[in-house]
């Protein structure tokens, strides 16, 4: 892993880079994803300490905000349409559609034609109170009957303004190539860390040789990268993680992926959080152009603007990771 050579270093200490090679689109290269706020899966919120976080990441030079239209059932677009207001040249917005209304029992999206696509931006940008998203994308991680309206659809999007640049949210490289036949899929989102570097084998070579912004979710893994969990650990109702403790499974997993976590804490530069050391880890990527960690509040903001102006991994920092999770290796987090 080597920096992005075309990366640009501005005074808050973060480093921008290009959304790919097709955007014209420069973002922060740590970003924040705004998935865990009041009203989603990841147990209770508040929207007070949700816009504190947009707001301590924005002071801290941070510019890239990804959400979605099922994060809350678009709440979380409504806050940051609150956040952007009266300054949306300082924000670099992307979203995601897919999953709000999925047919699981006819396993296809209810977006079935480009028209419906439209129709679904259009939403969310009444949300945002925007005209325009800088980047969305579908969220639907697999190929399936729809795919083509979506592609339609984003290209649609395109052409009218509405959007600067579209792409799709999986991990499964048949699909990327599928959204790309066109050569003109911008994006992708994938999760990507020091627990799965399953993107490492296929799909951000795909992305380096094919110009492609790399936007990666899930660089903390849930939260274990964050090294606050234990066997001991236990979580909320309607938070996800509760499977991780009561599913015999998911249980077996959870416990290797502690143990990963132990192996590491000696790697960890005197002063040094775990979080920090493996959000260094995912910027370190070439193919890389943005990171994008949760943050619940303005202090976990804050943590995430300070790992984003580290310098990128060593050579001798790199191989203590391959000797833990080998190049390639580790397993799937989250699909989409």
């Amino acid at each position: 892993m080597t920096a992005n050579s075309t990366q640009h270093p501005d005074p808050s200490g973060l480093t921008h880079r290009p959304l790919g090679a097709t955007t014209a689109i420069t973002v922060s290269d740590l970003g924040l994803g705004l998935w865990a706020v009041a009203g989603s899966e990841w147990g209770p919120g508040d929207d007070a300490a949700s816009l504190d976080a947009i707001e301590v990441a924005l002071d801290a030079g941070i510019t890239f905000f990804d959400t979605a239209d099922i994060y809350a059932d678009g709440h979380s677009e409504v806050l940051l349409g609150q956040a952007m207001a009266g300054r949306r040249e300082r924000f670099i917005v992307a979203s995601k559609i897919g999953w709000n209304g999925f047919d699981r029992e006819a396993n296809h999206s209810r977006y079935d034609t480009a028209e419906s696509i439209v129709r679904g931006v259009e939403t969310s940008l009444q949300r945002l109170n925007t005209d325009h998203l800088d980047v969305i994308q579908c969220h639907i991680n697999y190929t399936e009957p729809n795919t083509d309206a979506f592609i339609e659809g984003f290209r649609e999007l395109k052409a009218q303004g509405k959007v600067r640049a579209w792409g799709v949210s999986t991990g499964d490289i048949d699909h990327l190539r599928y959204f790309n036949a066109g050569g003109d899929c911008d994006v992708l989102q994938i999760d990507y860390s020091i627990l799965n570097r399953i993107p490492e084998q296929e799909i951000l070579p795909y992305c380096e040789q094919n110009g492609i912004g790399v936007i990666v979710r899930g660089p903390l893994a849930m939260g274990l990268l964050a090294d606050k969990f234990s066997t001991e650990s236990s979580f909320p109702a309607g938070d996800f993680r509760v499977a991780w403790i009561e599913d015999p499974e998911q249980n077996a997993q959870y416990r290797s992926d502690l143990a990963v976590v132990d192996g590491l804490r000696p790697l960890l530069p005197e002063g040094e959080s775990m979080a920090e050391f493996a959000l260094r880890f995912a910027r370190s990527h070439p193919a890389v152009s943005t990171v994008i960690p949760g943050a619940r509040d303005g202090r976990q903001s804050t943590a995430n603007a300070r790992a984003g102006t580290a310098p990128l991994l060593t050579t001798t920092e790199l191989a203590g990771v391959d000797s833990l999770v080998s190049r390639g290796g580790g397993r799937m987090i989250w699909p989409a």
